[in-house]
């Protein structure tokens, strides 16, 4: 790892999950890059949807800063390395400031990333149904946790002017700065769907008039010069930036890996609209142990990258695009031939309906003997694995961390060779291993284990 000054930080969070979070810290991030400052965008947890928006705000890749996932020690080497060069970085919370991973306490919390971060709290309220009461409701914020530093408030859904005096004169009693007030504002919501937030790949045009508009907000209703300075009140960090190219080295000489090369196996990595899913981290580790990164779009693209030799297929939303994807048949039977001479292909969720026989009645590509479909139940939360066999990702035993969202359905639920075995909320096998195919549901951040990308490569070149 290397060394890395610690840049202005806020953490933008909230009492509970739809109080605003989203639109005042994109809006923020927006309205920070509008006065020509370098913004670095963060989400705390596995959200993908969320740091697509950042993204947009920032011109810059929206990273994850997830606890469960990768581990405390690496919340603060992570941000750095994504900050690095930026003069401000905002990162979004996520669900209620306390909340975090089902009966571990604080951890993957918002405010565990705070403290992790040395970073001051920003607390967003929906007021649009108190007035008085916000007191008790910061108050309690506050003292809930005293090395959680709250340093101010933004005031959201706003009725009107007398709403807004009767809010600051209940604050001022807490000795709570208010840093900024929004009233309501149709122009900035985003539309939903089953799985949250559309993403920003799927309406480019109105994401950009959407992530303006909260932008536009911010600025008018917020004092940005306060919130600006209080970001750099933010503690110093000790941590070294995470580094891609030393996290795959090996911890010994015997493991280092060749590093980026122009003839380095290609390993062709899916996007578009309907596979958005994806940490950057994982195609830095792909090229920092040699790969040749090339994307290509299912929805689209008839023939995968010339020369792929790996195929990597994250999540996102197939169910949506089923049509479009089982249209496209000359991409479906090249990754099924791909997939049948034992090329390495990692998928995961989304990836793994694209592999399977049929989704929702549609062919896919039929590398899986598996259907899929979607349901109307909610599969949600981290989970602990370990990998069942050897794969092209993983050799068996390795442990890892990951994170199930989806309401679509695998039958059967695991292969003969399955992909990990989890312990809860019930013990049981998931996913799919065969040849050099590792499918299923889990999304997992290699960040926490860059061996996989390692092992990934090196097949990649031997297949």
């Amino acid at each position: 790892m290397v060394s890395s000054p610690s840049v202005p930080r806020l953490v933008v969070a909230a009492p509970a999950s739809g109080s605003g979070k989203t639109t005042v810290a994109t809006g923020l991030m927006a309205a920070l890059a509008g006065r020509g400052l370098s913004v670095s965008p963060h989400k705390v947890g596995p959200d993908y949807i969320d740091p697509g928006y950042h993204a947009l705000a920032t011109g810059r890749a929206g990273r994850n800063l997830d606890a469960y996932l990768c581990g405390p020690e690496l919340v603060g080497p992570l941000f750095l390395h994504g900050a690095r060069g930026c003069d401000i970085a905002v990162v979004e919370g996520v669900m209620g400031l306390y909340d975090g991973a089902a009966g571990e306490g604080e951890l993957a919390s918002t405010a565990q990333v705070a403290k992790l971060l040395r970073a001051p709290v920003v607390l967003v309220v929906d007021a649009s149904s108190q007035s008085r009461s916000v007191a008790a409701l910061v108050h309690g914020f506050v003292t809930w946790d005293p090395e959680v530093r709250v340093g101010g408030v933004i005031l959201n859904k706003v009725a009107s002017d007398r709403h807004e005096v009767l809010l600051r004169e209940a604050l001022d009693s807490v000795g709570v700065a208010v840093l900024g007030v929004l009233r309501r504002a149709p122009q900035v919501d985003t539309p939903s769907r089953h799985l949250g937030l559309v993403p920003v790949a799927e309406r480019r045009a109105a994401a950009v008039e959407a992530v303006a508009a909260m932008g536009a907000q911010v600025s008018d209703g917020c004092d940005l010069d306060a919130l600006v300075a209080l970001a750099r009140s933010a503690g110093p960090l000790t941590d070294p930036a995470w580094d891609a190219a030393e996290a795959v080295a090996g911890p010994s000489p015997d493991e280092a890996v060749a590093g980026p090369s122009p003839d380095g196996p290609v390993v062709a990595v899916a996007g578009g609209e309907a596979f958005t899913f994806s940490y950057a981290e994982h195609a830095e580790l792909l090229r920092a142990a040699g790969a040749d990164v090339v994307p290509f779009d299912p929805l689209r693209d008839e023939r995968l990258p010339e020369g792929t030799r790996g195929l990597v297929i994250g999540g996102g939303f197939p169910e949506v695009y089923a049509a479009e994807l089982s249209a496209n048949e000359p991409l479906r039977k090249a990754v099924a031939e791909l997939a049948l001479s034992g090329a390495p292909v990692a998928a995961e969720c989304a990836g793994l309906l694209y592999l399977c026989r049929e989704l929702d009645g549609r062919p896919m590509c039929g590398v899986l003997d598996a259907t899929a479909r979607m349901t109307e139940r909610l599969t949600l939360g981290y989970r602990d694995a370990v990998a069942v066999g050897d794969s092209a990702l993983a050799a068996a035993g390795t442990r890892m961390r990951g994170h199930e969202f989806h309401r679509t359905v695998v039958e059967p639920g695991a292969g003969a060779a399955p992909a990990w075995g989890l312990r809860a909320p019930v013990r049981r096998v998931e996913g799919f291993v065969q040849q050099g195919v590792h499918a299923s549901y889990l999304h997992t951040h290699w960040a926490a284990a860059p061996g996989v990308a390692r092992r990934f490569v090196e097949r990649c070149r031997t297949s």
